[in-house]
């Protein structure tokens, strides 16, 4: 008899190979059978014809904090994703000196917009080194798997002290110790080393962060601890103001170290083609670099609010003197015409390009409205609506925001979408070097809910998109299973085959559906989050164990941590 059995299934199996009908037949956490008639087992779940795939493989999140005091690792666990890869960006928790826990805060405050004080509450503290770090991971159990990579700017300042953060070079010997600290953290089971050279990434004191001066001789040194290792991948962010130089330096770290290098790809506003640019720079040449981009599947923006970080708003006196009142009472003031011609009426003028964009930037403003619209068109910006109707852009915007008693939100996408439709994305997810990423899950709690992005594929890309072509099936769902498993070297999942790890989902393609994200304040310390929930989960299976049903968590907790590459069964 079965440990599980899920009968009259449509399996799509993580290979891309068409879709099938059967059952999935699970023992001992694996999969015993794909496909066919399996026979009675101790618990059955009637798929009923509803879509069986593996679970989802999230290789982009910062959970890095929350994975230590929240077991179900929600958003992304609710969205049947199994597994998760953090350590991204060069941001984490480890290795950190007893006085330096402040600064590492600071670092994820600032970069991903965690709030410090949910982090300085939350986050438990019990190790120094990355192997102490990796044991206390493995001490909790959790719904889902749980991998990290060895984050470049916890390193530099554990090493450089002070300096890690100025425009003094590292010397030999602080490279050298650096490049041991990875190596010990490779040791011990990370998947990658990671970092960040972007003039974006600061610390909530608005500091550049310690990766941002790193040197390529720096960088070249401790890659050769992968090298070393055998294993492992190298993930790397940085602006391509100078595509060429970059992308030589990239091909120099994949071919010195011998290892896969991933870099995060997405269009700007100021130069709309020159990802084009810096992916034809990292195709695969005579000096065998083996460089992939990873890429959203949708824009990246910010979700404006009067629960979020940011509104049109935010920096007008006569809104921040009502900012801190609840909700409720908020919007009450905010609908007297008094109130509101004061607000309105005050214009604030910034230097920085960021609030320019959030309090000006009404020509990529956008109601997200219910369900969510990600892809909406030029006609339905802010601007467009307020030429429409001969209204001040600024009305438009104030009257979105007290729509749905002040829980409306504005999607201002920043990336991936200067023409106004995701032509530009589908072009990046069609290309065969590229890996899917970028969802950020536990970060940018007040302003971006991307952990969402695996349901969205299947709801949007597969079967709602009205703009433009839809992707098949099965290609979507090998690109956000087997394929991202394979290149993190996790060859024991994604795919749903006999031997391999039971991580499954059953999934209800008609009804899924992605509700609009909404705030709540769940973190340590009463710290706020968007978060954002999806109907049509029938039932995730984390290693043969029923996770959740119907949405709902049962209560079982058999995730794991994942220490280094996983074999695939023989």
């Amino acid at each position: 008899m079965h440990d599980l059995v899920i009968k009259g299934a449509t399996i799509v199996d993580g290979t891309g190979a068409d879709a099938y009908t059967g059952d999935v037949a699970v023992d001992g956490g694996v999969i015993s059978s794909v496909g066919g008639t399996a026979g009675a087992a101790k618990r059955e779940i009637a798929a009923d014809g509803a879509m069986v795939s593996p679970g989802w493989v999230d290789v982009h999140t910062h959970y890095d904090g929350q994975v230590t005091w929240d077991p179900i690792v929600g958003p992304s666990s609710w969205h049947g994703v199994t597994s998760i890869v953090m350590g991204n960006c060069g941001v984490g928790f480890a290795p950190v000196k007893p006085t330096d826990h402040n600064m590492l805060i600071e670092l994820m405050e600032g970069v991903e917009d965690i709030p410090g004080a949910a982090l300085h509450e939350g986050v438990p503290w019990g190790w120094e080194s990355f192997p102490e770090f990796m044991d206390a991971l493995e001490k909790m159990p959790r719904a889902l798997d749980v991998a990290t990579q060895v984050p470049h700017n916890p390193v530099r300042a554990y090493v450089m002290g002070e300096d890690a953060a100025t425009d003094r070079p590292s010397t030999q010997d602080e490279r050298d110790q650096m490049a041991a600290i990875v190596a010990e953290g490779m040791a011990s089971g990370a998947l990658g080393f990671t970092s960040s050279r972007t003039k974006f990434h600061r610390t909530s004191t608005g500091e550049h962060v310690p990766s941002h001066f790193a040197e390529l001789d720096e960088m070249r040194t401790i890659v050769q601890s992968l090298k070393k290792h055998g294993d492992g991948v190298i993930g790397l962010l940085c602006d391509f103001d100078e595509p060429e130089e970059d992308i030589a330096g990239f091909r120099q770290l994949a071919v010195e170290s011998g290892r896969p290098l991933y870099y995060l790809l997405v269009q700007f506003d100021e130069h709309p083609d020159r990802w084009r640019k810096v992916l034809e720079l990292s195709r695969p040449g005579p000096d065998g670099a083996d460089i992939y981009p990873q890429v959203c599947p949708r824009p990246v923006g910010f979700f404006l609010g009067l629960e979020c970080t940011f509104n049109p708003f935010v920096t007008r006196s006569a809104y921040r003197e009502i900012a801190d009142l609840p909700l409720a009472e908020r919007v009450t003031r905010m609908r007297d015409p008094e109130v509101r011609r004061r607000i309105i009426d005050q214009k604030r003028e910034h230097k920085s390009n960021l609030m320019q964009q959030v309090t000006k930037g009404f020509e990529k403003m956008f109601r997200l409205g219910d369900p969510p619209n990600y892809e909406p068109a030029e006609e339905d910006s802010i601007l467009a609506i307020s030429r429409r109707e001969g209204r001040d852009p600024e009305e438009v915007a104030y009257d979105i925001l007290l729509e749905r008693d002040g829980h409306e939100l504005i999607f201002l996408p920043f990336t991936n979408y200067t023409d106004r439709n995701h032509e530009v994305i589908l072009e990046m997810l069609r290309d065969n070097q590229t890996l899917f990423g970028l969802g950020d899950g536990g970060a940018h709690c007040g302003l971006i809910c991307d952990a969402t992005i695996p349901t969205y594929l299947l709801t949007h890309w597969v079967r709602d998109r009205k703009r433009g072509e839809r992707l098949p099936l099965e290609w979507i769902v090998k690109r956000q299973t087997g394929d991202n498993s394979k290149f993190f070297g996790l060859h024991d999942r994604g795919v749903l085959a006999p031997g391999l790890k039971a991580d499954i989902n059953v999934i209800d393609l008609e009804r899924l559906n992605l509700k609009p994200p909404h705030i709540v304040h769940d973190l340590p310390a009463g710290g706020r989050r968007l978060v954002q929930e999806a109907e049509g989960y029938i039932a995730t299976v984390q290693s043969g164990t029923v996770t959740f049903e119907g949405g709902v968590h049962t209560g079982e907790l058999p995730g794991k941590l994942i220490r280094g590459r996983q074999k695939a069964p023989a």
